[in-house]
């Protein structure tokens, strides 16, 4: 039997297990990166493993999401990840130089490695053929200690792509079409693998398009073969070296399939506050549009900059209107200042921004209230925008500049013909932003700011836990419910004894008061908890707080292995029926825990309040019972080199 991308990449980095659905598997990981949101845990974490460099073949530290510095938190953990990277042997990508998924895509990632990323987009790098996977950052921290990354065998999806993509649609178009068949939970546990003769017109950073908000499906992962296309664009980031053929194989297997006749689709439009509650833009033309954002990790690369040059050139954007453009990269920009697109954005009157996140996570650009804005992102969630009232929705590139130069919802059809872009042989390359660190870091001295805290620690798994549940939620709670992203809150990402206080804020504002003055406590939740990001923060910051462990009917990925790493036990109803039987205010006891989690049994809950009991599972590996047992993975790690 022949094997697909997925398979041939997977098999070469397997340390442990067999690729069977639903089964624990560890891989080896070639490549991490971080961002600055999430890198000063993750590094923290890393200097408490007591490993004196990186093992990896190469690890990358990026700022691009703490960018926005109203005070001096951002720039202390900016020094801090510098430092932390000369000391350890990281590459570290100074602030201004681009998001990290465009510029890992660019500068560093090379088909058929294993990448591991602390954000959930880090799958953009299965554009040209990567396997590469967003987790924690402790998960992180553990592979750039050598350790391999364990995660539930996936089954692998061909996505059969057949056909071209019309004028005006474009590669946001085709996973925003799969969003609208398979909602935000149709790729949980399963790897999304293209093919197919359509594949052929998609360039490299379309397909990462595709790749990257992948997570929106929860996916493990996304990837496109690494053909021609890819050689094509390594070849014009002058890494032709790096480039290798990696296709399935004629006679190559897979757990199921989708076909997507790319002539077929139109412009898509995802309404808030979900990335599935996807129509066609021709359904809801016409709708009052206030804010236009162009950028982030999804939609920020040079064709698609080129495309927002080229359709703004000589317009003026409508009364009441605010264009916001983000180019993804430093090399995306700097083409832009050299070849005139800029003057073309800021003459119909885009405001430029910085080559990062920025409002994609809420650090700035929020809409005005009650407003209605247009975003090019991956995430519509209630609140990220930093509006909690405001309407988001997400569209394409071709899309969101119908919209901005008419003041409303717009098929972008309707511009007329569609502008001829040329990408070019050669992109400007200037990796002087980019700083390679010492051969020798062990002299370093790491630099840390007053808003750098000591890191928490989980307690090993007790017998007997007791308490009240303190907050009851429903289906697909994002880690955005758990712990806010924004302006006022990334920043305190490295003192977890401050961004604690806000744990569940734009849910319930007295979670935290009521979480520390009852010792603790309990969270009950529905169908996909924990949701959208990577942050390990909605599990870290919960810990802190004193909740020992979290009911569901189901938990996202990420989050699952998020609450396993810090020692937080993730239930879940033996019958989902019984989510009825049980409410905040509820006093709980749980008996026997530590053992029954070492023998694998099952448990009860006693709801001591209603005189009931619930029957609770836990799926989870041997390694994972282990884990908890030891209070998290970061004393599971240190017991091992002990």
């Amino acid at each position: 039997m022949g094997k697909s991308v997925a398979q041939k990449i997977l098999e070469d980095h397997l340390v442990s297990g067999k690729l069977e659905p639903g089964t624990e598997i560890a891989i080896r990981i070639d490549q991490t990166l971080t961002q600055d949101a999430t890198g000063t845990m993750s590094y923290l974490q890393f200097e408490a493993m007591g490993i004196p460099r990186v093992k990896t073949k190469l690890s990358v530290s990026y700022v691009d999401h703490n960018t926005l510095q109203t005070g001096f938190e951002n720039a202390d953990d900016h020094r801090f990840l510098q430092s932390v990277a000369a000391k350890y042997g990281i590459h570290f990508s100074r602030p201004g130089n681009g998001i990290c998924h465009q510029l890992n895509l660019e500068r560093f990632g090379v088909p058929g490695r294993t990448l591991l990323g602390s954000d959930s987009h880090t799958p953009t790098g299965g554009g040209i053929g990567m396997i590469a996977i967003g987790a924690g950052g402790l998960d992180v921290a553990a592979a750039m200690a050598g350790y391999p990354f364990y995660l539930p065998a996936p089954k692998i999806v061909l996505v059969n792509l057949k056909g071209e993509l019309p004028d005006w649609v474009a590669g946001k178009d085709v996973i925003l079409e799969l969003l609208r068949r398979l909602s935000v939970k149709g790729g949980v546990g399963k790897i999304m693998e293209y093919a197919g003769e359509g594949i052929k017109s998609l360039d490299a950073t379309a397909r990462a398009t595709i790749t990257n908000m992948g997570a929106e499906l929860g996916a493990t992962t996304s990837v496109f073969p690494s053909d021609e296309v890819t050689r094509a664009f390594l070849k014009a980031q002058d890494r032709e070296k790096d480039w290798k053929e990696i296709v399935a194989d004629p006679d190559a297997e897979y757990d199921e399939t989708i076909d997507l006749d790319l002539s077929s689709l139109e412009p898509m439009i995802a309404q808030p506050h979900s990335p599935d509650n996807v129509v066609k833009v021709s359904e809801i033309e016409g709708k009052p549009v206030q804010q236009v954002v162009i950028g982030s990790c999804t939609n920020s690369s040079l064709k698609e900059m080129l495309t927002a040059a080229e359709v703004l050139d000589g317009k003026t954007i409508p009364e009441g209107m605010s264009l916001v453009i983000s180019p993804g990269s430093r090399q995306v920009y700097e083409t832009l200042a050299g070849n005139g697109g800029l003057a073309k954005m800021v003459g119909a009157g885009a405001r430029i921004m910085e080559s990062t996140c920025g409002a994609c996570i809420g650090m700035g650009q929020a809409p005005p209230s009650g407003s209605t804005t247009v975003r090019t992102f991956n995430r519509n969630f209630l609140g990220r925008s930093g509006t909690k009232d405001a309407l988001v929705y997400l569209g394409s590139v071709e899309t969101a500049l119908a919209t901005a130069v008419s003041g409303v919802v717009a098929d972008p059809r309707k511009l007329g013909k569609a502008p001829s872009i040329t990408l070019p042989e050669h992109y400007l390359i200037n990796d002087n932003m980019i700083i390679v660190p010492p051969l020798d870091g062990s002299k370093v001295e790491i630099i840390r700011g007053p808003n750098i805290k000591p890191l928490p620690q989980a307690k090993p798994l007790p017998d007997k836990i007791e308490g009240t549940v303190l907050l009851k939620v429903e289906d697909n709670i994002t880690t955005d419910h758990i712990m806010p992203a924004g302006a006022k809150i990334l920043p305190l990402r490295s003192n977890i004894p401050a961004i604690a206080e806000h744990v569940f804020e734009v849910v319930d504002p007295t979670f935290a008061k009521r979480a520390k003055d009852s010792g603790g406590g309990f969270i009950v939740g529905g169908e996909n908890y924990g949701q959208g990001s990577s942050r390990e923060h909605a599990a870290l910051a919960p810990m802190y707080l004193g909740v020992k462990w979290v009911l569901a009917k189901s938990f996202a990925r990420i989050h699952k292995a998020n609450l396993v790493n810090f020692g937080i036990l993730p239930l879940t109803f033996a019958d989902a029926d019984d989510y009825g039987k049980i409410e905040s205010g509820d006093k709980i006891r749980l008996e026997s825990v530590r053992s029954s989690v070492e023998k694998d049994e099952p448990l009860t809950l006693i709801n001591e309040t209603k005189g009931t009991e619930i029957a609770v599972e836990y799926d989870l590996s041997e390694r994972q019972r282990n884990t908890l047992l030891d209070g998290g993975l970061l004393n599971h790690v240190k017991r091992s080199v002990s």
